[in-house]
């Protein structure tokens, strides 16, 4: 079912070899020989820093698309409104779970300061949040003693503070404020719009759970918009990274796609659910878009290694890629890596 991630790191041994066996002196070579690899690896980092730019540049824009659509809501609350919110979700998810391929070597989104864990933590016991089954009073939007004001400080303070699963803030957590615990195998979240209406409305504190939801939304704009700054023309980590030598940055890329392939997607992702048989372990549970985040990470995977990526306005960015390398140095392992993405594929697409 995944990339295994031994074939990542076989490629970038071989690209490394490439590199070093560059650096060597060799007489034998004719003067008329070059070998160009070096400069193709570097215009290939070059490429890989557009295309991670281009999308987060998506993954922001459909954040605050979002963002914007829940502001109306909640100021609003109408059936047509509140399904307009979980379209927008929806869609905000496609562009961000082909990003979780730049993850795994201590770049912006993940590093030390990196709010990876602020964005797209999961699982999470929704009961830290909102009321559950059986369990109306539950949660920080049910605690105005406690928790008198719902802030961005609150929120990140919180945020797996108690335990791994305490989450408070990023996609999913919205993504339960939307549609609500899942309590069926055949469909999402039935959480209702009257969840919001300052009067009338079903549950309590709707006031709090609207604003809770407009103030996590927030927060998911702020943090994406700190992420993509970091990977434009001007970013430090820009910088840092298209600084460092090729052994470097192939190690960095091919190691996050290993860590993806197999311990994140192929493992956490698919693994554990299937093993445990347990709705609250698929990745997108509530909204029931599990199988939309396992293809946008495997594209994410795939966008690197071909060199391309296709944006939410349907504008392609692309450029030398490490598969067109791989295939001039090393034809027969190069097609091998390439049918392993479509068998791969194939497997995920029957689902």
């Amino acid at each position: 079912m995944n990339l295994r991630p031994i074939a990542f790191m076989l490629f970038a041994a071989l690209l490394i070899g490439f590199v070093a066996c560059d650096n060597a002196d060799d007489e034998t070579t004719p003067p008329e020989v070059v070998d160009d690899t070096p400069e193709r690896l570097a215009a290939a980092a070059t490429n890989y820093a557009d295309i991670v730019l281009a999308n987060y540049e998506d993954s922001y824009n459909t954040a605050v698309a979002l963002r914007d659509a829940i502001n109306s809501f909640v100021d609003d609350p109408t059936e047509e409104k509140f399904l307009d919110c979980k379209n927008k979700w929806l869609q905000a998810r496609i562009p961000y779970g082909q990003t979780e391929a730049y993850r795994f070597y201590g770049g912006p989104i993940d590093d030390e300061d990196g709010p990876e864990g602020l964005i797209n933590a999961w699982p999470m016991d929704e009961n830290f949040i909102d009321y559950v089954e059986g369990m109306p009073d539950v949660g920080l939007i049910n605690n105005p003693t406690v928790y008198p004001t719902i802030d961005k400080p609150l929120l990140i303070d919180l945020n797996e503070k108690e335990s791994e699963e305490s989450i408070f803030t990023g996609y999913h957590a919205i993504e339960f404020l939307l549609w609500g615990q899942d309590l069926s195998t055949t469909s999402a979240g039935q959480r209702p719009y009257t969840d919001y209406l300052p009067t009338g409305g079903t549950a309590s504190n709707q006031d709090r759970r609207g604003l809770y939801l407009k103030t996590v939304a927030d927060l998911l704009v702020d943090h994406l918009g700190e992420v993509r700054d970091e990977w434009t023309a001007n970013g430090a980590y820009r910088a840092t990274f298209l600084g460092l030598s090729n052994s470097d940055i192939i190690t960095n890329i091919f190691g996050a796609l290993s860590e993806l392939s197999k311990g994140e997607l192929s493992g956490e992702r698919m693994f554990v659910a299937v093993d445990s048989k347990d709705q609250e372990n698929e990745h997108s549970c509530f909204a029931d878009n599990t199988i939309v985040d396992i293809k946008q990470n495997f594209q994410g995977l795939v966008n690197v290694y071909t060199g391309t990526y296709s944006r939410t306005n349907g504008a392609v960015v692309s450029g030398e890629s490490y598969q067109d390398i791989a295939a001039d140095l090393d034809a027969t392992k190069a097609q091998a890596f390439d049918n392993a993405i479509s068998v791969a594929r194939l497997k995920i697409n029957t689902i």
